[in-house]
């Protein structure tokens, strides 16, 4: 019952994470980099700080405690983590939101479960029991209903694209998509590895008197400073080359602060989700590594939600949709099995 209940928190988080995007519907007279760095900032530094300051206030005291050189490498990773955000509109630019999502975040889940406890060598004990087996059956189950779910929606873009309701991409590109595909998997999986090789950092939080649940707040703050660097600095750059710095003070028709009120909602989401993340985590024992596959694959179901929810799957033929569903349910029975390989 602890395995259900950590990847129901899991879950809740995947919900947070599918969902974090909508309120940029709201943002008007923005361009890209301006939403993205304010989201970022209230993602990477403000939530996470705020966390820290109400569930481990002595957080910069542990930290003190640590080697620079980890928390170095820490920091490192998350401004990793930052690079591949910014570089994965460049696999939907080139495959289409369907194709470009599925393999993106399907090499992260993939990447991500893997690498870490090769690594640190719990996979090799993991293969001590059934474990092992386990959770590479609910990986390789996931990457199916990850191209399941693709194959979907590649079916449903043409078939819009042929009743005229959607625009056919112009920039779709099979090589340049899978590069960018392959270097987002690659980078954006440096996350799963910050996570559990910040352990270190959890570890002394909890010892100093954080509960278990929260404790993972210092090291989220930690990694997204860095996500928040390579942020800044690509945003800041764009916004200087588009001509675009001035729309973070200027006025548009009473817009400006409605613009930080929804980018804010998108950090505070975002954010949370990790926060549902870090405490279904925990209750994963030696094995928590395996939250990851979890929570990549169920992000993927709730993006898919979104999606039918605001229309995006309107004129689609019953077969495609019920690929579609195919898909969504091999992905929840892949997280189950995922989570129930760390047990």
């Amino acid at each position: 019952m602890t395995i259900i209940l950590g990847i129901m928190l899991i879950g809740t988080g995947a919900f947070m994470s599918g969902s974090f995007s909508i309120p940029f519907d709201k943002v008007k007279n923005w361009k890209w980099e301006n939403y993205w760095l304010v989201y970022g900032l209230f993602a990477y530094i403000i939530m996470p700080l705020v966390a820290c300051l109400i569930f481990s206030p002595d957080f910069l005291s542990v930290y003190q405690l640590l080697p620079v050189s980890k928390l170095i490498w820490i920091f490192f990773l998350g401004a990793i983590y930052g690079i591949a955000n910014l570089t994965f509109g460049l696999s939907l630019r080139y495959l289409g939101v369907a194709l470009g999502y599925a393999l993106s975040l399907g090499l992260m889940m993939a990447i991500g479960t893997i690498v870490p406890p090769i690594l640190d060598g719990r996979l090799t004990k993991m293969f001590d029991g059934a474990g092992g087996i386990l959770l590479l059956s609910g990986i390789a189950v996931s990457l199916v209903g990850i191209v399941i779910s693709g194959y979907a929606g590649m079916l449903k873009n043409k078939q819009l694209e042929a009743l005229k309701l959607v625009t056919a991409n112009k920039d779709f590109h099979l090589g340049k998509g899978l590069i960018a595909a392959l270097f987002v998997g690659i980078t954006g999986s440096s996350m799963a590895l910050g996570i559990e090789q910040g352990n270190f950092i959890t570890k002394s939080i909890i010892a100093n008197g954080t509960n278990p649940l929260f404790a993972d707040s210092a090291l989220f703050l930690l990694l997204y400073s860095g996500s928040f660097a390579t942020t800044l600095i690509w945003c800041l750059y764009q916004s200087k080359k588009g001509g675009s710095l001035s729309n973070f003070i200027k006025p548009n028709n009473n817009s400006l602060i409605k613009n930080y009120i929804y980018c804010g909602l998108a950090g505070f989401l975002w954010y949370i989700n990790y926060v549902f993340f870090g405490m279904g985590k925990s209750s994963m024992g030696e094995y928590s590594f395996v939250a990851w596959g979890i929570l990549m694959s169920l992000t993927i179901v709730f993006a898919t939600l979104w999606g039918l929810y605001r229309g995006e799957w309107k004129g689609v033929n019953k077969s495609i949709r019920l690929l579609m569903w195919i898909g969504l349910v091999t992905l929840i029975f892949a997280s189950f099995l995922i989570g129930l390989s760390s047990n």
